[in-house]
Order: C-alpha cells, then sequence, then structure tokens
C-alpha cells in the first residue's frame, strides 16, 4: 500500500468546495484513482486526527482542450 502522503493532497481549495465546507463541514481531495473509500477515510483520520463520518467519491472525466488545430485531453481525476 502507498504511504498516506501519496494517497491523499491538501484539500482543494474552489469556490464550489469551499461552500460546501462552510454549509456541510466537509472538505474536498484529489485522491489516487485506485484509491478506496476506506482508505481515503483511514488517511484521512490518520492525517487530520479527526473522526470521518462519510466518504462520498467521483471519477471526473478530463476535459478536452484545444490549443488552435491540436487537441488533447486533460487527465481523468477522482475527487473524494
Amino acid at each position: 500500500m502507498p504511504t498516506l502522503y501519496k494517497r491523499d493532497s491538501p484539500p482543494l481549495i474552489t469556490e464550489k468546495g469551499w461552500a460546501w465546507k462552510e454549509t456541510e463541514g466537509t472538505l474536498v481531495f484529489d485522491v489516487a484513482p485506485e484509491a478506496t473509500k476506506t482508505e481515503v477515510k483511514q488517511a484521512v483520520e490518520a492525517l487530520f486526527k479527526v473522526k470521518v463520518s462519510a466518504v462520498r467519491t467521483a471519477n471526473v472525466v478530463g476535459k478536452e482542450r484545444r490549443r488552435g488545430k491540436f487537441a488533447g485531453f486533460r487527465p481523468d481525476w477522482k475527487k473524494a
């Protein structure tokens, strides 16, 4: 199993994530695509020394990006 620091990154600071933090008391993380809910819960509890009640995850599909006539895709990622 990879270390906890490779499993989780610092919380994402976005407008939507900040609104969730203020209203629901939740944080948003960019996690490894192969991370499970149990692994994310254990990592957050170990790193921040808090009790996690629930973990929600979503696989985000990378968007197509164009530079003139050249097209490419941003990488897929998972948020929890």
